[in-house]
């Protein structure tokens, strides 16, 4: 599913709600996400799942074409862990 596809089935289980209404609000929650991620903290959608930032070191990679050794600034990474309620609806539990 695309964020088009969201903002519409949010839409169309509320119509109560003006379609630009929708897209304001899926905005807000997936910008309040990304800097409560950027800021370091632990973003939790219970039954959904949690989203982190894990902090890889820096190490020597090698570019797959040539072989060459380069080296591989260390980063932050978003991180996902499915809740149980996700894990159990995945593998058929209900």
């Amino acid at each position: 599913m695309i964020r088009s596809e969201l903002i519409q089935k949010i839409s169309d289980a509320n119509p109560h709600l003006a379609h630009k209404d929708v897209e304001r609000i899926v905005s807000a929650i997936f910008e309040e996400i990304v800097m409560a991620m950027a800021d370091g903290r632990r973003v939790e959608l219970r039954g959904f799942g949690a989203f982190s930032v894990k902090s890889r070191d820096a190490r020597i990679g090698r570019n797959p074409r040539t072989g060459e050794s380069v080296p591989v600034k260390a980063k932050a990474v978003p991180f996902f862990k499915a809740g149980k309620l996700l894990r159990d609806r995945l593998n058929g539990a209900d």
